[in-house]
């Protein structure tokens, strides 16, 4: 399979890591031979048809920070479009920086990608919150696999589990924490007694929360996971408009030493239902699934028939997120 990745960012360099694990693993167990011929970043591409070095594509990019520079086959400049048209390929993986305002470039990379008879897989979270529909539809109308495990969970397994270990049963809520970075944050005021501010510093010190943190603390990011679970597996039209959102930044040290004397922790929960979504911080019980620490992410859907089922995995971190997205490729595989 010739794979094309759109974003070399954190979970676009996971990806190449894990394919230089896991290459000749998947080709002894599953017949599955992994050939990267692109990648792209802001500085251009690194194109080739006989396949992509990775190890040599990551150094490049770690020594440079531009993929363009990846020798004899980088290519200067050229947009994340122009190499969808330049380079043969059978899957896309779209994983540029999520934009919620208008979803580009990813919107376009996948439909371009959909129209041109590819299958695509995807951790952006952009296009499935605002253009999840069209999507769907387009991947449906130009017989393409689309999948997108990734995007809600990080390595969490939910979106998948949902539709295959579940699908005997009609799935009517899900609620849980789905985001790694508020719930590290959470986490640590709780243990530390340490405010907000001070713990935010220490996540973007160690990676943990952007340089611009606003997607994950104020809920962004929550609700657009909310939206993707609300359409790609409780079957309902909805965008990223439709979630009421309320994030962390004004949660203080004092209510969280309020909440512990109770017996409660302060958690970003997402609710998912037909009658409602919502991103706002909740208490939840000490000892409950919901009280994980770090960049844990936990979900229980609530079905008609096993009742409540709960998944829990990293929310975060680049080979962790990859990781799903290698399981989406290997499900397209099986399919053919």
């Amino acid at each position: 399979m010739k794979i094309c990745i759109l974003g070399f960012g954190s979970v676009g360099q996971g990806v190449a890591r894990v394919f230089s694990m896991k290459r000749d693993i998947i080709k002894q167990e599953y017949g599955l031979d992994l050939k990267l011929v692109a990648a792209a970043d802001r500085s251009g591409a690194a194109i080739d048809p006989d396949g992509l070095d990775t190890d040599l594509l990551l150094n490049t990019k770690k020594d440079t920070g531009k993929i363009s520079e990846y020798p004899k086959h980088g290519v200067k400049g050229i947009s994340g479009m122009e190499v969808l048209d330049e380079v043969d390929y059978d899957c896309l993986i779209e994983v540029t920086p999520t934009n919620i305002e208008d979803a580009e470039p990813a919107r376009s990379h996948i439909l371009k990608a959909m129209k041109d008879g590819k299958n695509v897989v995807t951790s952006n979270k952009g296009p499935l919150a605002l253009s999840f529909k069209e999507l769907a539809h387009t991947a449906a109308l130009n017989k393409v696999q689309f999948k997108y495990e990734a995007s809600v969970g990080g390595a969490m397994p939910i979106i998948n589990f949902a539709h295959e270990t579940l699908s005997g049963c009609k799935i009517e809520s899900i609620y849980g924490i789905l985001n790694g970075t508020t719930n590290y944050i959470l986490s640590r005021m709780a243990k530390e007694g340490s405010s907000y501010d001070q713990t935010l510093n220490e996540a973007q010190e160690m990676g943990i929360a952007e340089t611009d943190p606003t997607q994950d603390v104020e809920g962004e990011d929550a609700a657009c996971k909310v939206v993707i679970l609300a359409n790609s597996i409780l079957n309902m039209d909805v965008t990223y408009d439709d979630v009421e959102v309320k994030g962390i930044s004004q949660i203080t040290p004092e209510s969280i030493t309020l909440a512990k004397k109770e017996g409660y922790l302060i958690k970003l929960i997402g609710e998912v239902s037909p009658d409602s979504l919502e991103v706002s911080p909740r208490l939840v019980k000490e000892g409950s699934p919901f009280a994980v620490e770090g960049t844990l992410n936990v979900a229980t859907l609530k079905t008609d028939l096993a009742d409540e089922v709960t998944v829990v995995g990293k929310g975060a971190g680049s080979v962790e997120t990859a990781s799903a997205i290698l399981s989406d490729i290997i499900s397209i595989w099986k399919m053919k």
